[in-house]
């Protein structure tokens, strides 16, 4: 009994130095200051569960056709992907370097996402990070999968292929 009467002292000592630590504001929400290791393990744990668990949906059986992959090259140029994300012969602008945590090198990280996750995502955003939702931002599902499907063959695209399937895009306003 004593046992359990010291654990639950010591969870109610640690909630209440935790809720100060937050709600005091010495966690630093700055976008120049480092996580701790245990907040960056805890929100890339939270964030890699959550799009698994939320990312149900089948690609169309059009997914990955040169079409719809040069269609998703045109929606992820108008779209401003490239911004963040970079393109074939196209770099990341600057203030995408300010972002926290930084966007991932889609190049990099394509092969690890499955169809599914990759719509999700796009469709959805990713909270607390510069990732917006593209449905909330007027995209249908149509043009979201077509982002998605260039972006898994992103990593094979050449830059001369990017820069003839995007040559006449204009960004979105």
């Amino acid at each position: 009994m004593r046992f359990l009467a010291a654990v639950g002292a010591l969870a109610i000592v640690f909630g209440i130095g935790s809720a100060l630590f937050f709600f005091g504001g010495y966690y630093s929400v700055a976008g120049t200051a480092e996580d701790p290791a245990a907040v960056n393990w805890a929100l890339t744990k939270v964030r890699t569960a959550s799009v698994n668990r939320h990312a149900t949906d089948s690609p169309p059986a059009s997914f990955g056709d040169s079409n719809m992959v040069q269609a998703g090259a045109r929606a992820y140029a108008s779209n401003g992907c490239a911004n963040c994300h970079g393109a074939p012969g196209v770099m990341w602008l600057k203030y995408s370097e300010g972002l926290h945590p930084d966007p991932p090198n889609l190049k990099e990280v394509a092969g690890d996402l499955s169809p599914a996750q990759l719509f999700w995502v796009i469709k959805n955003g990713i909270n607390m990070t510069g990732m917006p939702s593209f449905q909330l931002a007027g995209a249908k599902d149509d043009e979201i999968w077509s982002i998605a499907a260039f972006v898994k063959k992103l990593p094979t695209v050449s830059e001369a292929d990017y820069k003839s399937w995007t040559a006449s895009v204009e960004p979105k306003r």
